[in-house]
């Protein structure tokens, strides 16, 4: 760790004396810091100004509102790693390392005969007394191999720890992704270690000290906690119950425990009730699903870079594709089929309406078309419509006889000179930012981005429902074996992933999510975001069209490929077979009913 970058992550609000003395005895390591990144949490006292004029900060993250710790320190991570650490280390502004606790970590990396992923400093409260908010959990049952190799290092095996000076290696923030920020406060800190830690080794270096200067020398929850029990229990829910971080034997250790220590400190508290009120509310928040990561950060300084980490290990993030803008085109297949009145809508919202424009507007003609939008066509492609492109050349792949949609995207795949592509479809309508949100994650090395939609009727200021689809790509990789996670008309993609899951192929009106499933679960980095991008149209016959006899064909025939090329098992098939299959046939008043009240619970917000 010699030569490696480290990077020091204060999350910092209301206690600016104490955070210039964490920041003055981060400025006197031993170990020189190669980057200390400030998290401003929306303070009121002068923290920012403090942050900002310390001569070790190198960066000062401000947030426009308090998220907590949990969302701060994946804030502060996510910029770390943006920025290029190898290392991160984090702590709270009421913490002060003593000079040599970061060289005392490397020491015991170094000394260590393999890759931990986190090191542990010894927090001290003021008098010098181990603090025990802050004591570590042993890993139980450990190899001797392992204690001996610890020992070797002067370090103990250790199986979760607290945010307080914890030293992070970036592969296994990269392969695992942030803390979970909707924790907002407690035992963020407690799921997250225990998620880096479950298959990977973790240490706690009693050489290096720092002094935790909390008001009192407590645990959080020896003494009544007050209101904020509520999520220490929704907390801990949702680690044991909604987390990847813990075995069944974990959960069976540690579940126990956590419950005996409640029912000590209700026994001892003087607001017994309340704190039964609260133990309560938290069971009860904590069977709710807590919002992705990059969700709750998608609107702060680092929600890109947020949504990059969340993607997941199973997507590798390929480097950065550019330094700058790159160019796209835009993909938009038209047929005979199409009302000319929303296919020129539809072409005006993804040109002259966007406020990030395409490169090139490439439209496929998939047969002959109406007249009149023939004569659109003309007219853009001569530069006489700049009312729809916004100055965007258009150009115009005719296929001479319509042979669905699969060859026309192909064909236009093939026409297009661009890596990048955004597809549109011909009677929907794209929000003015929507290319605007969605490249700059093509730009950090997504290769799959969708969006939300909002569907509409006739008037597009009379928008209904919106439908979200998983935004992570571990909830992509999961869901879609049983539907289809990305709204086909919002997605961006590159041309190289759809090369590499082999293009399009024909299946009757499912060729998108036949190709998403082949590029998803064939490892192509991808995401949702959450806003609505683009209004989709719902029209006359929508539920009409979405079964009967020829739509359930085309959804045994999806299954039967799904199947075929190892991409779900016969369970799964059943499964499938029985409900999306019996949702083809049901009467169509049955399937708008399920579409809009099983889709509220589902996708609808």
């Amino acid at each position: 760790m010699t030569h490696a970058s480290i990077a020091a992550v204060v999350v910092a609000f209301n206690r600016a004396t104490m955070l210039r003395d964490t920041l003055d005895a981060l400025a006197a390591q031993t170990r020189r810091l190669d980057d200390v990144i400030v998290v401003d949490n929306a303070s009121s006292d002068e923290s920012a100004q403090v942050a900002r004029g310390h001569r070790v900060v190198t960066d000062v993250v401000p947030m426009e509102r308090n998220i907590g710790g949990a969302g701060g320190f994946a804030v502060g991570i996510a910029r770390a790693i943006a920025r290029g650490a190898e290392f991160v280390w984090l702590m709270d502004d009421d913490t002060v390392p003593s000079p040599t606790a970061l060289a005392e970590l490397c020491r015991a990396h170094r000394d260590y005969p393999g890759q931990p992923a986190v090191l542990a400093c010894r927090a001290d409260w003021i008098d010098g007394r181990e603090h025990p908010m802050n004591t570590l959990r042993e890993r139980f049952l450990v190899d001797p191999l392992l204690r001996r190799r610890a020992a070797i290092a002067g370090a103990r095996q250790i199986r979760t720890a607290s945010f307080v000076a914890i030293l992070i290696d970036a592969r296994a923030i990269r392969e695992e992704g942030l803390p979970v920020a909707d924790y907002f406060l407690w035992n963020d800190d407690f799921e997250y270690t225990a998620r880096l830690l479950r298959r990977r080794v973790g240490l706690y270096v009693d050489a290096a000290r720092v002094e935790h200067r909390t008001n009192a020398f407590a645990n959080s929850t020896d003494v009544d906690p007050g209101p904020r029990f509520v999520n220490e229990v929704r907390n801990k829910v949702w680690a044991f119950t909604r987390s990847r971080a813990f075995s069944p034997v974990d959960t069976l250790v540690f579940g126990p425990a956590t419950a005996l220590r409640w029912i000590r400190m209700i026994a001892k508290s003087a607001q017994r009730r309340e704190r039964l009120r609260d133990l309560r509310e938290g069971i009860v928040r904590g069977s709710r699903t807590p919002r992705p990561t990059a969700e709750v950060l998608w609107n702060t300084p680092v929600g890109r870079q947020a949504a990059v980490l969340e993607a997941g290990a199973a997507t590798r993030i390929p480097p950065r594709r550019a330094q700058g803008p790159v160019d796209f085109a835009v993909l938009l297949p038209v047929w005979a089929g199409d009302a000319p009145e929303y296919f020129e809508r539809s072409l005006r919202s993804v040109g002259a309406d966007q406020t990030r424009k395409a490169s090139l507007l490439l439209i496929v003609a998939d047969g002959p078309v109406d007249a009149r939008i023939n004569e659109i066509l003309s007219d853009c492609q001569s530069g006489a419509r700049e009312d729809l492109t916004g100055g965007v050349p258009v150009e115009v792949v005719r296929i001479a006889e319509n042979r669905g949609l699969a060859n026309a995207l192909n064909k236009g795949l093939e026409a297009c000179p661009y890596e990048v592509v955004a597809r549109v479809d011909a009677d929907d309508v794209s929000l003015p930012h929507r290319f605007a949100m969605q490249l700059p994650l093509i730009e950090e090395g997504f290769e799959l981005i969708g969006s939300a939609i909002a569907e509409f009727d006739a008037d597009e200021a009379e928008t209904g429902l919106v439908r979200r689809m998983p935004l992570e790509a571990r909830e992509i990789r999961e869901t879609i074996t049983v539907r289809d996670p990305f709204n086909h008309p919002t997605v961006v993609y590159t041309k190289s992933a759809v090369a590499k899951a082999g293009g399009y192929e024909h299946v009757d009106r499912m060729e998108d999510y036949w190709l998403f499933a082949r590029m998803v679960l064939g490892g192509a980095a991808c995401c949702n975001i959450q806003q609505p991008l683009v209004l989709y149209r719902i029209g006359d016959g929508a539920y009409t069209r979405r079964g009967g006899a020829s739509m359930f064909r085309s959804e045994m025939a999806l299954q039967r490929l799904l199947v075929e090329r190892g991409l779900i098992g016969p369970l799964r098939w059943a499964r499938n077979v029985a409900v999306r299959g019996g949702y083809r046939l049901v009467p169509a008043s049955l399937r708008k009913a399920l579409y809009q009240n099983v889709g509220r619970i589902v996708w609808f917000r």
